[in-house]
């Protein structure tokens, strides 16, 4: 199955593209409209992810030339625009779903396969995530997502915040961390973890998102809502 996706925000594109073709699609991303609009016309997509606002031609007029051609590719808008009046001109146009952003990156997922099921293609490989509260992790991808945004992760960091997701409400002391992220011939410095925890916190918990991670001064870790 084969996917172009086209959004201005590289930050959101260029993971999003990862996962997605993790997911076992392939995945062509253009960062304009007009190189967008290229692509949509000369490729033989299964599904087409548009965002409405972008430099050059706009997902809106993409999707209407793809229509006046005569193709029916599925077209999926994300967008800021959340009014009735924009959801209504954008199926107009000929788009197939839309979801705005912020968005949830299952729900998203959800929505590919669907349009794919519609198209008569899907895939069926899947990625074991995990999920607490507004935060799902994709550990083979090393990959984060909140709404709104993906975060990309180190290894370690990868590694950590499973660890945590797994034993979400457990005190998991010092020890215990060490001793699942490094192997008995590895001797990380002593301030290694509490240096991995501000690196993991400075990306997953940014601006007023609820925090996550919890210190339990003089033993370790807690993970979850309201553990403070």
């Amino acid at each position: 199955m084969r996917i172009l996706l086209v959004d201005d925000e590289v930050e959101l594109t260029d993971p999003l593209s990862r996962v997605l073709t993790r997911e076992g699609y392939t995945v062509d991303a253009a960062y304009d409209g007009t190189s967008g609009s290229q692509l949509a016309e000369v490729g033989n997509y299964d599904l087409l992810i548009l965002d409405w606002m972008l430099p050059g031609k706009t997902g809106l007029e993409i999707c209407q030339q793809l229509r006046r051609s005569g193709k029916l590719t599925p077209v999926l808008f994300l967008t800021a625009k959340d009014t009735l009046d924009d959801r209504v001109e954008g199926l107009d146009a000929g788009a197939d779903d839309y979801l705005v952003k912020p968005f949830e990156l299952r729900e998203l997922l959800a929505r590919v396969r669907a349009l794919l099921r519609r198209s008569g293609t899907e895939t069926h490989i899947t990625t074991a995530r995990l999920t607490v509260a507004d935060l799902e992790l994709d550990s083979e991808n090393q990959v984060a997502f909140r709404p709104g945004r993906i975060i990309e992760l180190s290894e370690k960091e990868s590694q950590l915040l499973q660890y945590f997701m797994e034993n979400t409400g457990q005190l998991l002391t010092h020890a215990q961390i060490m001793q699942h992220l490094w192997s008995d011939d590895e001797q990380p410095s002593s301030n290694v973890i509490a240096a991995l925890i501000r690196l993991l916190r400075r990306k997953i918990e940014v601006g007023g998102e609820t925090q996550l991670i919890h210190t339990v001064y003089g033993k370790g870790y807690r993970f979850g809502i309201g553990n403070g």
